[in-house]
């Protein structure tokens, strides 16, 4: 399967983009994408990947699912483009940027301008039917996105892997802790931010590490 993807990327999941799930996957997509309305658009579902290449990985941020409103979702794990309001999650991880950094809440809400600076934003199923919460999951996104982390752990050194929430912190177990940074919290949502996340100072705990390994430090 010739997969239009960011070379580094291509050349480490090679073997991935062949096998008979990801030929599966692939088929399912483009049957959703034919027959429903799918997000993000086609274009941008490999988003995260052409602005991170593996080589500039600093932080990995884990999200489950793309939105599923219209306009939302454009391949950034809790990312929206601008012009978009702040879903929830979103607006609480800029409280907790606030709280941590005394950094004010930015214009928009696109962060591309983290990926650009080595933050993957990936989510671990890649589409989603609109308005249908989990309409893409266990159809071979997840097994897609377990090899990345994998590939991550074991190309990169010294990456940030921030865990929100039980489905984020189950990837722990893909990661070694002794070459990489793990920060688990709560999940930024508003039914779980007040356990945990808002206070949790990943965002400069991330920095601090970043620096300590002599890696420039994120402009969150």
């Amino acid at each position: 399967m010739d997969v239009k993807i960011e070379d580094s990327w291509k050349n480490s999941l090679r073997d991935v983009f062949q096998a008979k799930f990801f030929n599966d996957l692939v088929s399912f997509v483009k049957l959703e994408y034919q027959t429903q309305q799918v997000f993000p658009p086609g274009k941008e579902i490999f988003n995260a990947f052409w602005h991170c290449p593996l080589s500039a990985v600093k932080v990995v941020i884990l999200g489950q699912d793309p939105y599923h409103g219209l306009g939302q979702a454009h391949g950034l794990s809790f990312s929206v483009k601008p012009g978009v309001p702040f879903p929830p999650s979103l607006l609480n991880i800029f409280k907790e940027i606030k709280n941590d950094l005394g950094l004010d809440m930015p214009p928009n809400g696109d962060l591309t301008r983290w990926a650009d600076q080595g933050v993957f934003l990936l989510n671990a199923t890649l589409t989603v039917r609109a308005n249908q919460a989990g309409s893409h999951q266990n159809k071979g996104w997840e097994i897609f996105t377990d090899e990345v982390i994998k590939v991550i752990n074991t190309q990169r050194e010294h990456v940030v892997f921030m865990l929100w929430g039980a489905y984020a912190q189950k990837k722990a177990e893909l990661i070694d802790p002794k070459k990489h940074l793990i920060l688990k919290a709560p999940h930024p949502s508003p039914l779980s931010a007040h356990r945990g996340f808002l206070g949790c100072g990943h965002f400069s705990k991330a920095n601090e590490y970043l620096i300590q390994t002599n890696q420039e430090p994120i402009k969150w």
